[in-house]
């Protein structure tokens, strides 16, 4: 079952117009990702590390191996449904025993290795994940977690040391997982599933509130693909890297799996914290051509001199999202990186890359995401009715859920988030949300992902992202998206990082508080704080500028990159 998705047509329009899902039944993620390709020789994954090891896999190869860990996950026990958490850097174990899963129907739940003990409790215990496939360099987290899972049973220690073998942790038997796989044991039948059976549960960052667990089927990734061809502007053969950890949407989906459904190849390389010198000498060795980098990482590499000069590049185009995207990312690119395009993307955990840029159909706008993708019917609505917004006008990002791959089946264990999160059009009471009556534009009968981000639509489809609704600061009566502040506070050349929150005010209700990390040989001052009021003031408007202004050496981040809003206040 060979199928690919594609973008036909000249022009956007005509790509939007033409398009269609058209998935073959019987559909699998893990055949269409790496045994689907005729040329199954081909390189999938170059995997380096930084002892200077280097590996190589070919699609057969992933096929292969994972079929022989998907035998060792069913000898232990493992059923159709299950859950496997994978808490792995970005190591062959990670990709490898997602596949697995998929041939297995089981539902894989990528982790990071950042996470400390309540973070990692609490996903196991609530996905009730039966076996987890973790680093060495989780080994003793986990071994303080799992007395308090009681639904584990097993733990794979990838990279571990030989004592641990045979051992326990709180009522889970411990292999190494090298050992624990019979490398030879590599045929494996895949289950039956298809485009709707679960495959994959990714937690949302907790950026404003409590981790949500997503539960996602074997077509999220071909959900992924028509952006992935538009950001890398359609140009698909090349080799693809990201230094974001394998255990994020960001990681998987804008990049890894979507290169696999093209039978490109990927790099793989556990870096740990970003190092702008050690990316560009990954850059050169491997000729990657195609690059996600999250807007932190884009502004530590501008801090590299001469790269141009210094490494034999083969850079054509970089994705990018989460944070703004300063005029100044895009014109570094272009000079620096001798004509590298910087397309700015938008998704979000439930429903990733809606919204994207490609230079051959339309222009850059710096600071708009981008039109919507072709595949995905997306919509901006006013919050409180529903209805469609005009041109110019804030309302909320959604999506139809109707057949899109890409939105989420459901919250794990949460319906009542599910429905809150979910528009339909029918003979209903009009709240917001549920089951809606008004002439909103909507044919009845369809569904509606509601994103909870806010948005405006400009007279040439661009949209522009201004806040997560439940991040908005009322001061005095006016609504302020925080993220418009802090894009013009980032234009001042001493602001490294930046995150703007609301905080209690007696008088205006809640005065704007922005919390920034000075660029590196730069303190904060008074004159400091009065110049990035002024910025916002020229910028923006009087009433949008911060009150507050607090300089930390750090910001807290999600370990997606995101500044962890709650923790500013």
């Amino acid at each position: 079952m060979t199928y690919f998705v594609t973008l036909e047509g000249e022009t956007y329009e005509e790509a939007r117009e033409s398009f269609s899902w058209d998935v073959p039944d019987g559909f699998n993620a893990a055949v269409d990702l790496v045994r689907k390709h005729d040329d199954g020789d081909r390189v999938a994954l170059h995997q380096a590390f930084p002892d200077g090891r280097r590996e190589r896999y070919s699609f057969d190869d992933l096929d292969r191996r994972s079929s022989a860990v998907a035998n060792a996950l069913e000898s232990l026990g493992l059923a159709f449904g299950d859950r496997v958490a994978v808490v792995v850097p970005q190591k062959p174990a990670n990709v490898l025993t997602h596949l697995a899963c998929w041939k297995l129907g089981a539902v894989s739940l990528p982790l990071s290795v950042l996470f400390g003990t309540d973070a990692l409790r609490y996903r196991l215990t609530d996905s009730e994940a039966r076996i987890a496939v973790v680093d060495v360099s989780q080994w003793e987290t986990i071994r303080e977690v799992a007395p308090d899972c009681p639904d584990l049973e097993a733990v794979l220690v990838v990279d571990g040391e030989p004592e641990i073998e045979g051992g326990t942790v709180g009522d889970a038997s411990v292999s190494r997982f090298e050992t624990a796989i019979d490398w030879r044991d590599d045929d494996h039948e895949v289950a039956e599933t298809d485009v709707d059976t679960p495959a994959i549960v990714m937690y949302t960052s907790g950026s404003t509130g409590k981790p949500k667990g997503v539960l996602h089927t074997h077509g999220v990734w071909l959900g992924h693909c028509p952006a992935f061809s538009m950001y890398f502007e359609r140009d698909l053969e090349g080799t693809y890297w990201t230094p974001a950890d394998w255990a994020w949407i960001g990681a998987l989906g804008d990049l890894v799996f979507p290169a696999w459904h093209y039978g490109q190849p990927v790099v793989g390389f556990p870096m740990g914290s970003f190092d702008p010198e050690t990316a560009f000498e990954l850059l050169a060795e491997f000729d990657v051509t195609g690059s996600f980098l999250p807007p932190t990482a884009i502004r530590m590499l501008m801090d590299v001199d001469d790269p141009a000069d210094r490494y034999e590049l083969s850079l054509r185009a970089i994705c990018s999202g989460g944070e703004p995207l300063t005029p100044e990312i895009l014109e570094w690119a272009e000079a620096e990186l001798e004509g590298t395009v910087v397309n700015e993307l938008y998704g979000q955990t439930e429903a990733n890359l809606l919204v994207t840029n490609c230079r051959e159909w339309f222009p850059a706008k710096a600071g708009s995401m981008g039109k919507p993708v072709p595949g995905h019917e997306v919509a901006v609505l006013d919050p409180e009715t529903g209805e469609r917004v005009g041109a110019g006008e804030v309302g909320e990002i959604a999506v139809r859920r109707d057949d899109d791959p890409v939105v989420f089946a459901e919250y794990w264990n949460d319906p009542e988030k599910t429905a809150a999160a979910t528009l339909e059009r029918g003979d209903g009471d009009g709240q917001r949300t549920g089951v809606r009556s008004e002439s909103d534009g909507m044919p009845e009968g369809q569904a509606w992902h509601l994103t909870g981000d806010l948005a405006e639509r400009d007279a040439e489809g661009y949209l522009w992202f201004k806040s997560r609704d439940d991040d908005l600061i009322i001061t005095s009566g006016y609504r302020v998206g925080p993220r418009e502040v802090e894009e013009a506070i980032l234009e001042h050349p001493s602001v490294a990082q930046v995150g703007v929150v609301g905080v209690a005010d007696d008088r205006r209700g809640k005065i704007i508080k922005a919390v920034v990390q000075p660029a590196a040989g730069t303190a904060g001052s008074e004159e400091l704080r009065e110049e990035i009021r002024e910025l916002v003031r020229d910028r923006l408007a009087d009433y949008e500028y911060p009150r507050a202004i607090e300089f930390r050496e750090e910001l807290p981040q999600t370990t997606t990159g995101k500044i962890r809003r709650s923790e500013l206040e």
